[in-house]
């Protein structure tokens, strides 16, 4: 089964939340067992699993990112997104989750993140559950 979840971000860094709308196609998958790929067809976004029971964990890392690749710093991309893209290429485009007992195996205080880094925008994630 694939499927995509659409997301608008409101802010130009931003970690959006989006473990319950998942756990909603796995369970309409109807899958026992199997894997879950996410994917972030863009690259000035990325896709990250972390704690979500405090939302100053999401902020904290956003921050630190905001550090480590400034959104000024004399990039030679004529866009002037080149920190976005560096940012998606340090946090990653894609995850993936085992299934068991039709729930996904996350940790109990593991989330599902959508990371934006170029907003706000209209976004996407394509997900693959492949049971087994």
């Amino acid at each position: 089964m694939v499927f995509r979840i659409g997301i608008n971000t409101s802010r130009q860094t931003e970690f959006v939340d989006i473990t319950y709308e998942v756990e909603r196609k796995v369970e309409e998958a109807k899958v026992d067992d199997g894997v879950l790929y996410l994917y972030v067809p863009h690259t000035t976004a990325a896709i990250t699993i972390n704690e979500n029971a405090d939302p100053s964990v999401a902020k904290d890392i956003l921050k630190e990112l905001n550090k480590i690749v400034p959104f000024e710093d004399y990039y030679s991309h004529a866009e002037g997104n080149a920190a976005a893209h560096i940012k998606s290429t340090i946090v990653g485009v894609s995850v993936h989750i085992p299934i068991l007992g039709g729930r996904l195996m996350l940790g109990r205080w593991q989330g599902i993140f959508f990371c934006e880094f170029d907003g706000p925008r209209r976004r996407e994630v394509i997900g693959k559950i492949v049971g087994g």
